[in-house]
């Protein structure tokens, strides 16, 4: 975390000549890309949105001060072009605001390119575009940011590990924001499976800066990939001053203390959790990152047996707004799942409703996800609640390889892995036993320490096979 924002100059300097001679809009710019790296608000200058607002105020026409604020808007996933607007109307200022300027950088109008695309539903191609704007300038950092949450959101792994791989070389420790890639390459070798390298390198980025809570972030995946429950309580609760102080992340990060504690049996402390920290984000930011993280361990905790009692109408009417979104297919999957908890049969069959017409009349990367596989996830979820955990495994297990295209992190759809589970353990089909002790026997042998996976085996072992 600094203060010392770069100006005209500093920014030339560093290869991205913005199209502004306001000092003032480029120092501003670059507070609201470092808050945006690093998770947090800037105090003094009253955080991010203010800082994005004020960008604009001190120069209306800076190119990048509108892709900066546009795109961090489409990136929170909680509105688009579609139901919004006034973003609508945003981005066709951006655009028209970069067609009727001389001087704009080639780099600058991808940038603008990129936003558009995104807000078209074009995510991949976004990406691509980022991409593009990387190879000529390896240390734009809204580029690979950018493309960095993308692809977390479209489940591409290894273009996430990639693409910071590819300018790493090209960065110094002195170039600001240097220690923030750290995290950003942990995050990417360990949702490909590296989790030694991904350990080390987030390890790394906190001896640069122990407040980087994506850093932590990774190293907590790390944990919970490898089982290692009793490190991952111990590391959580023994950095937890320093990434709190980054509030924009401190919901997720909390929300993986939890998992540990589920994994425990531990019930009161992860519903504590819950309570304290992550359903009062949740009504204090209303963000999809934080009820999604909500929604995933009341699920988690009521499938391994826990009393979460009026916890779920609750959540329910802080996501109700978001109904109509169709931002993310992983979104949706969330939603429901609180309308289910919550038994809002209206807003169930709403919801069902409104997902189908949108796949029927719009294009773009999450509408193919949701029609191949987000949809189905969406009946399984329904059938199981109606009381056919059959069908729901029926519809779910020739899907379940294509479940990683609804994107979040192996953590994340893990939650997906112990539904079918669940699903299978509660169907009355002596078949979806013996599929239910194979799909445990697989778990058992990618991550050996689980005390749930434990407890399921000999809930399987238990019930009669033919």
């Amino acid at each position: 975390m600094h203060s010392n924002w770069r100006d005209c100059k500093a920014w030339k300097d560093e290869g991205s000549p913005w199209n502004t001679t306001s000092n003032e809009a480029c120092k501003l710019f670059d507070a609201s890309l470092t808050q945006y790296v690093g998770w947090y608000d800037e105090k003094s200058v009253d955080g991010i949105e203010k800082s994005l607002e004020n960008t604009l105020k001190a120069d209306p026409n800076f190119v990048m001060g509108h892709v900066i604020k546009n795109g961090l808007e489409l990136l929170g996933t909680g509105t688009n072009v579609r139901i919004n607007t006034n973003l609508a109307s945003d981005i066709d200022t951006m655009i028209k605001l970069s067609g009727n300027q001389t001087g704009l950088s080639d780099g600058e109008k991808k940038h603008v390119s990129a936003v558009k695309l995104w807000s078209e539903g074009e995510m991949s191609e976004a990406c691509n575009v980022w991409e593009d704007i990387l190879l000529d300038n390896p240390r734009d950092m809204l580029a690979l940011k950018f493309a960095h949450d993308t692809y977390f959101y479209l489940g591409y792994s290894a273009p996430m590990r990639d693409s910071l791989a590819r300018v790493f070389k090209h960065w110094k420790e002195t170039t600001p924001l240097y220690g923030y890639l750290y995290g950003m390459y942990s995050f990417g070798l360990e949702e490909t499976n590296l989790y030694s390298e991904a350990e080390k390198i987030a390890s790394k980025g906190l001896e640069i800066n122990r407040c980087d809570a994506w850093s932590t972030h990774s190293m907590a995946h790390v944990l919970e990939m490898m089982g290692r429950q009793d490190e991952g309580i111990k590391f959580m609760s023994g950095t937890e001053n320093d990434w709190t102080q980054c509030g924009m992340l401190s919901c997720h990060n909390y929300w993986h203390w939890a998992l540990h504690l589920i994994e425990k049996k531990d019930y009161s402390g992860a519903l504590g959790i819950y309570d304290k920290h992550c359903f009062d984000s949740v009504k204090a930011s209303g963000a999809p990152l934080d009820f999604v993280d909500a929604c995933s361990l009341l699920m988690r905790l009521e499938m391994d047996g826990a009393n979460v009692e009026g916890r779920w109408q609750e959540i329910y009417e802080v996501i109700r707004p978001h109904v109509d979104d169709h931002v993310l297919t992983f979104n949706d999957n969330h939603i429901l799942l609180a309308c289910l908890g919550a038994e809002n049969k209206t807003a169930v069959d709403n919801l069902m409703t409104s997902i189908k017409n949108w796949i029927l009349n719009w294009t773009g990367d999450q509408v193919s996800i949701t029609r191949e596989v987000g949809l189905v996830i969406c009946e399984a979820f329904v059938a199981y609640k109606e009381g056919d955990p059959g069908k729901a495994v029926d519809l779910l297990y020739p899907h379940r390889y294509k479940i990683i295209k609804i994107g979040g992190s192996h953590a994340q759809r893990d939650m997906y892995n112990l539904f079918l589970i669940h699903a299978a353990l509660r169907s009355n089909e002596a078949k979806h036993h013996k599929l239910a002790r194979s799909l445990l026997a697989e778990r058992k042998s990618i991550k050996s320490c689980s005390p749930m996976t434990d407890r399921l085996m000999a809930r399987a072992m238990s019930l009669h096979v033919d």
